[in-house]
């Protein structure tokens, strides 16, 4: 697994074997930033990101990579959390980022009271747990940690549906690609 483009292009990423991780590929993360460089230039250059089940990082390193100004790493699993803090160590970062080890609600509320914008929240949680994804789309809906500009990117099965709609969000895209899909949100 590497960093596809940016400051950081092609540096690898490690993971962890035997972990319940399932990395974005390289080549769905292309695609995605590709889409937000096209649709929405605000979601790269200075932009702050809140990558939720972030396991080993990638997706937030690429923003950072590609210059995103922080990135908000949610992950609840302590040999995740480290994962991440090990991928960001071999990269040189000290700064531009905040690794928190926690679950998802919880990071939400207190990301929230502390007053931060989110320009884009990317959302993976492992497949298995479908109910999450309905469960957090709905509680970004609620929350005010979206600006009004903001992109939600779900990651998910291709037979999963996780939802067209969540009170004041709505889906607008939706690619395919192998097993995996990217379902993106807007508030309408």
């Amino acid at each position: 697994m590497r960093v596809i483009a940016g400051k950081y292009r092609s540096r690898r990423l490690r993971s962890l074997a035997g972990m319940d991780l399932r990395p974005t590929s390289d080549r769905l993360r292309e695609t995605l930033f590709d889409v937000l460089a096209a649709g929405s230039p605000a979601a790269l250059e200075g932009a702050v990101w809140v990558d939720l089940y972030a396991g080993t990082g990638a997706v937030g390193i690429e923003a950072l990579s590609r210059g995103a100004g922080m990135v908000y790493f949610v992950e609840s699993s302590a040999q995740g959390a480290a994962l991440i803090r090990r991928n960001l160590d071999s990269l040189g970062l000290d700064a531009g980022f905040q690794v928190l080890e926690t679950n998802s609600d919880r990071a939400l509320r207190k990301l929230e009271a502390e007053g931060v914008e989110a320009d884009v929240v990317f959302l993976d949680p492992p497949y298995r747990m479908q109910a999450e994804y309905r469960h957090v789309l709905g509680a970004l809906a609620r929350s005010r940690l979206l600006k009004p500009s903001a992109t939600i990117i779900a990651e998910h099965q291709k037979q999963f549906d996780p939802g067209e709609a969540f009170r004041s969000l709505a889906r607008y895209r939706k690619l395919e690609q192998g097993d995996s899909a990217l379902s993106f949100y807007r508030r309408i």
